[in-house]
């Protein structure tokens, strides 16, 4: 603790947050205690907010984070890793993304693609920005997804066939 500034330091590295005025951080040995200060309006709210960053934070330099993206279509493939990740999604030019400082990329199969680093809330915003270059498609199921995602799928149209129009 430095004023309102909380530093945590691990064997993954340091992250650094600034308290909110409406709660307090305490530490008692190895256990560090959020408190809200009475008086404030959004105490409550802001008491189990910077709980859970604290918490994040934690575990971040602890043991890190990761968010692991599949790919899925004939043709997508991941190339790269580490600093930056090139994506052959369909479109007519390769899109490179680069990895901010502490996010790394580890490419395998071609096909699945690991987000980590230390930060929880970076580590989601980027693999949010890599799944943006080609959202799942809702008709057959292409583009980049989380791992584990459930894509629900549209019937689409029906055929000509299907209905004995002529």
């Amino acid at each position: 603790m430095d004023g309102s500034m909380v530093t945590v330091k691990g064997s993954k590295g340091v992250l650094t947050m600034e308290l909110n005025p409406a709660v307090k951080l305490e530490v008692e040995g190895t256990q560090a205690l959020v408190k809200a200060k009475k008086g404030h309006e959004k105490a409550k709210a802001m008491h189990g907010l910077t709980r859970s960053l604290v918490s994040n934070m934690v575990v971040g330099v602890s043991q890190g984070w990761d968010k692991n993206l599949e790919m899925v279509g004939v043709g997508y493939r991941a190339q790269g890793g580490g600093e930056a990740v090139t994506l052959n999604v369909g479109y007519s030019h390769p899109v490179i993304v680069k990895a901010p400082e502490g996010i790394s990329f580890v490419v395998a199969d071609n096909t699945k693609i690991k987000v980590s680093g230390i930060n929880k809330i970076l580590v989601g915003q980027i693999a949010a920005n890599i799944r943006k270059v080609r959202p799942p498609e809702v008709y057959q199921g292409k583009g980049i997804r989380y791992q584990g995602e459930y894509v629900r799928k549209k019937a689409g149209k029906a055929g000509k066939a299907a209905t004995g129009a002529k």
